[in-house]
């Protein structure tokens, strides 16, 4: 019900939470999603990671961010998320 409600504020682009896990590349952080899902048969709740490339413009992440990305046209050939903010700080 959340995500609903944040694409339709975003006209229909997904928002996503994670982790920056790398800022080596010119304007690019990379960051990795966690997601909750069930087995289809066993019904057990596992973690599966997914490491997605987003657009930072002005190079502000750094490693252990937590941020917040959108989705967005193709930037590069791997690149298809941008960075609308950072939640909270690296400590």
């Amino acid at each position: 019900m959340a995500d609903t409600a944040q694409t339709n504020a975003t006209g229909g682009k997904k928002i996503r939470t994670g982790k920056v896990v790398s800022n080596k590349a010119d304007k690019t952080i990379v960051v990795s999603i966690e997601s909750q899902i069930a087995h289809p048969l066993y019904r057990k709740y596992f973690k599966r990671t997914k490491k997605i490339m987003a657009h930072d413009e002005a190079n502000q992440c750094q490693i252990g961010d937590t941020v917040k990305v959108v989705e967005c046209r193709p930037l590069s050939a791997r690149k298809r998320w941008t960075l609308v903010e950072i939640t909270q700080r690296a400590q």
